[in-house]
């Protein structure tokens, strides 16, 4: 697991960007797994301006609340949409977003886990972390296999999402995410992390032990993972000096 410290949210973004057209250069028809959230819109507003094609580019994204359709505003795959894959001009057919808006959300699952086969796998995902170490809606006690499923959502969680409709509400219990299984699956892995309240769980999952208390730790294991941080959200690793010695000199590797 590569560590990245970045001064400020600035230059997360920046590092973001030029790991994704890296990505996206070697491979055109890239299948890039996409994270909500407030962490990427740097991330994607540096990707709508870079003028790169994403005709090509198959799209996933990582979670959805049942009962929201594409158009809900709260819902994931409108944010994804509007901030991200309408701008870029992403090619309807390569698009498959989680759908919340269906009467089987087992069924829903278990297609989109086909659809990812089908696509060959994904390449590159993006991710954020909440927290309390949950990667997708993979909140701590989730299964470390797992695979694409329905999750029942605590009130926390609804309170940091959902702003216009009603908490109490049954279709706002679940949600479908990637289990955490399916995530390691992919070929490279990019947490973005910032701002002091992402400290103490940054230092968990990096540092810590591997637990399903701690979801996120799971990319201790994972082949290729970077984790890009600003300052804040890195303050508390004990290693912070070494993560930044060893990215200013990896260009040495290799050097005669």
């Amino acid at each position: 697991m590569e560590i990245v410290i970045r001064p400020d949210y600035d230059g997360l973004s920046d590092t973001a960007c030029s790991i994704v057209r890296a990505e996206l250069a070697r491979k055109p028809d890239l299948v890039l797994g996409l994270a909500t959230g407030r962490t990427p819109l740097g991330l994607y507003e540096r990707l709508r301006k870079s003028g790169d094609s994403f005709a090509k580019v198959r799209f996933f994204d990582l979670d959805e609340f049942y009962g929201l359709g594409p158009s809900h505003p709260d819902s994931f795959q409108h944010f994804l949409r509007t901030r991200f894959l309408d701008p870029v001009g992403a090619a309807p057919g390569n698009v498959r977003l989680l759908r919340g808006d269906v009467a089987d959300l087992e069924a829903e699952a278990r297609d989109y886990e086909e659809a990812i086969r089908g696509a060959g796998g994904i390449d590159l995902q993006i991710l954020g972390i909440g927290r309390n170490g949950h990667i997708g809606f993979n909140e701590p006690g989730s299964s470390l296999g797992s695979r694409t499923r329905p999750k029942t959502l605590t009130p926390e969680v609804l309170a940091h999402y959902v702003r216009d409709i009603d908490p109490l509400s049954r279709m706002t219990s679940f949600a479908l995410t990637m289990g955490v299984g399916t995530i390691m699956e992919a070929r490279k892995l990019l947490m973005l992390a910032c701002g002091p309240e992402k400290a103490d769980i940054v230092r968990q999952f990096v540092e810590g032990p591997i637990t399903a208390e701690v979801p996120a730790s799971m990319l201790q294991l994972h082949r290729s993972a970077v984790v890009v941080l600003d300052e804040a959200a890195a303050a508390g690793l004990k290693r912070r000096d070494y993560y930044k010695w060893v990215f200013e000199n990896k260009w040495r590797v290799g050097q005669k």
